[in-house]
């Protein structure tokens, strides 16, 4: 084949230039040609999983959980390290790979069912050196792993292509994209790859939009010969038609919930940069259950003279040890020169003041305790929302998230809505009263 492959690189290269879907390039190949291509990923991908025609920079594959991303992601960073067509004209060197974590890379990127040990044959299998953090190929390529949890990490290396995983759950994902695509510099033409399940985050909202991004769509349904028996009719059919299943089995962006408390295009109305002078500022605190729990919800706001509350941070915590949760709550509290420090007590009762303070004896706490749900706490605040009393000042894509994705059963995922939670204390104690009214007149 090796005779060969000089025209079949020329065949393929030839029939994606001219816009041909990759599976159909076998009818000009000849016997030999397409014997070797039927071996190839190339020769049993979906065209999903398939690299896109086109002068692109960004090939951004959206796909529901098990719809073949990673192998399709693995497939491509091994044809270009061995420069396969129609994949690379010849070897790419230097490649990124990106994942939410450090064990995200390892153990679904590279060593994963679908990661890129599987899916080179053993003669052509990279070395894989966990303590560089890397993967190095006989022919002198290598891929890098990065974490999304260290956007610095990318900050010096230089790449020809880059591979980013689930790039909708990264932690720091703004700070992330940015240093990898300063670092995207080598070669004739640079590219990535982007696999991941939506969210309707900023950053892949603007992908979607860029003209420079290629998009291809999987649903779980497509890659059904893969999954487990009885998967598709247990789960799929369980949350067919749902918001959770749209976007987790077929690989949509849902932007709103309809059934949502707060919707997109109301908070964007009510936008603006920076607040006003504000006559009393609150931070809010929703502690979590347990160490293991989540998160901590850590949000403040303010009041200006006119009553308009105004949204101005949001300082949430993953679940940690509670000194470390308080500290980040009293820090906003004293950056903000806050009047009051509001903490639900439900889940520790005592606990949650003696623990604040402990850290800063002198700021003030109010507690509060909630005696009814979630929905219908959140109700009243949602309601000065819709007449236009309250305000973000900047952006809070987390926080604006589980606002918009927070309906009669809750968040789609099942989460406990943190930050929504410290929101509706911090204006509940700015603009309501015990009762769930507003105190301020006409609103």
């Amino acid at each position: 084949m090796a005779n060969s492959e000089p025209s079949l690189r020329g065949k393929l290269q030839l029939g994606l230039q001219r816009g041909k879907n990759p599976l159909t390039l076998l009818e000009i190949l000849n016997e030999a040609e397409a014997e070797f291509i039927s071996r190839e990923w190339i020769g049993f991908a979906r065209p999903d999983q398939l690299p896109p025609a086109g002068d692109w920079l960004t090939w951004l594959m959206l796909g529901g959980r098990g719809a073949g991303k990673t192998r399709a992601g693995a497939e491509w960073v091994r044809g270009l390290a061995l420069g396969i067509p129609p994949f690379a004209d010849g070897p790419v060197e230097r490649i990124a790979l990106v994942g939410e974590t450090f064990a995200d890379v390892r153990e679904v990127m590279i060593e994963g069912i679908s990661g890129l040990l599987r899916v080179h044959e053993t003669a052509e299998q990279p070395e894989w050196q966990p303590t560089r953090r890397r993967l190095v190929w006989r022919n002198g390529a290598v891929a890098q792993a990065f974490s999304a949890e260290d956007p610095e990490g990318l900050r010096g290396p230089q790449f020809a292509a880059a591979w980013s995983d689930e790039l909708a759950k990264w932690r720091h994902a703004e700070a992330t994209w940015d240093m990898l695509q300063f670092g995207l510099r080598l070669g004739t033409r640079p590219r990535q790859m982007v696999t991941t399940t939506p969210r309707p985050t900023p950053l892949l909202r603007r992908l979607i939009a860029a003209s420079d991004t290629a998009i291809t769509r999987a649903t779980t349904r497509a890659n059904r010969k893969n999954l487990a028996a009885g998967f598709i009719e247990r789960v799929v059919g369980r949350y067919a038609g749902t918001r959770l299943g749209r976007q987790e089995l077929e690989g949509e962006l849902i932007e709103d919930r309809a059934d949502a408390l707060w919707q997109r295009a109301a908070i964007e109305a009510a936008r603006i940069e920076a607040p006003p002078p504000l006559r009393r500022i609150v931070v809010a605190v929703d502690p979590p259950a347990s160490e293991r729990s989540g998160t901590c919800g850590i949000v403040a706001a303010g009041l200006d003279r006119d009553g308009i509350g105004h949204v101005i941070a949001d300082a949430t915590v993953a679940a940690v040890l509670p000194d470390r949760w308080a500290a980040a709550a009293t820090r906003l509290y004293r950056r903000l020169d806050a009047d009051a420090l509001v903490a639900e007590i439900n889940q520790g009762g005592d606990m949650v003041e003696a623990v604040l303070g402990q850290v800063d004896p002198g700021v003030p706490v109010t507690k509060v305790r909630a005696t009814r749900g979630k929905w219908l706490r959140a109700e009243p605040v949602a309601a000065l929302y819709a007449r236009g009393r309250v305000r973000h000042a900047g952006t809070f894509p987390e926080l604006e998230d589980e606002l918009c994705d927070f309906g009669p059963d809750g968040l789609s995922s099942g989460r406990s809505p943190d930050r929504l939670d410290a929101l509706v204390w911090a204006i509940a104690a700015l603009m309501l009263g015990p009762d769930g009214e507003p105190r301020v007149r006409g609103v």
